[in-house]
């Protein structure tokens, strides 16, 4: 499906996200609500944003209970206006009000994830740059906070550790220098990985480049020194690319997209974001659904 492979990680992640929240069960649910009842919940949009996670809502049912029908009325990634119904889950009223929380909270973090990338994108358009996260996200959740991204409209650095180097002060520091950092990492990895290298200053972007850099990131530079940065690295190798990072807001990412940077990395995407604010309702009527 839309995870790539990892819906069984998914899966089991729901499980144990659902023994969390239910333990040995919903107490109010099995203590108020007659067992066989049934409902239709409503889920609806409580403000405006960008929507993402439908898919997942729709799992967390799922193994809840196989025998709900879960019905989306919007599509994944399409921006919404308060009050719009986005789907509806029909069945036993005991397993939808045990999902409820589980569906609710992943369905929130991932649209705010996806309506806060959805800003920055604006902010970038028109302009080649592209917007890309990083690993500031949330412990469990990378999976679904790297997908929102997506959905918002932006791209996916390296997923973890293990599929890119990315030599960041400390290695620097713990190597003896960038030239010693480059040259350990490229004779111990595949050809097809590649070496990004932070930077701080001109000085460092010489290094890097002669060092033999495949991206060089350009971290915390004033945009005056981050043009300049840019213009040495497409002179003298125009094959290397060029990632800016570093207190990047949305009043400064189109500034720094000006330099000429071929990437900008934004944390803010996954660890400052506000939840969008997504309810459901028993027995609500369909009509009034906006798009």
């Amino acid at each position: 499906m839309m995870f790539n492979g990892y819906n069984e990680e998914l899966v089991q992640s729901i499980k144990g996200w659902l023994h969390e929240d239910v333990g040995s069960g919903d107490v109010t649910t099995q203590t108020t609500i007659v067992a066989g009842h049934e409902s239709k919940g409503i889920i609806h949009a409580k403000e405006d944003g960008v929507i993402c996670g439908l898919p997942v809502a729709e799992l967390v049912f799922e193994v809840v209970d196989p025998t709900l029908n879960f019905t989306a009325f919007v599509q994944e990634g399409q921006t919404v206006a308060k009050g719009t119904v986005l789907a509806e889950v029909e069945g036993s009223t005991h397993a939808i009000l045990t999902g409820e929380r589980l569906a609710l909270n992943l369905m929130q973090r991932m649209s705010g994830v996806a309506t806060r990338t959805a800003s920055f994108v604006r902010a970038l358009d028109g302009l080649p740059t592209r917007l890309v996260d990083t690993r500031k996200t949330t412990p469990g959740h990378r999976m679904l906070e790297k997908y929102a991204v997506r959905i918002g409209g932006g791209a996916n650095h390296r997923f973890g550790l293990y599929d890119a180097v990315m030599i960041k002060d400390n290695h620097i520091k713990g190597a003896g220098g960038i030239r010693q950092a480059v040259g350990r990492a490229r004779a111990n990895i595949p050809h097809t990985m590649t070496i990004e290298v932070e930077t701080e200053s001109l000085e460092q972007v010489e290094e890097a480049l002669a060092a033999g850099a495949d991206i060089i990131m350009l971290d915390n530079m004033p945009t005056d020194l981050m043009r300049e940065a840019v213009k040495r690295i497409k002179a003298k190798a125009p094959h290397v690319k060029t990632e800016a990072s570093g207190n990047v807001s949305l009043e400064t990412v189109h500034d720094m997209a000006l330099s000429g940077v071929d990437v900008i990395s934004v944390g803010r995407l996954t660890y400052s974001f506000s939840s969008l604010d997504i309810s459901l309702d028993l027995n609500e009527k369909k009509e009034g659904r906006q798009s």
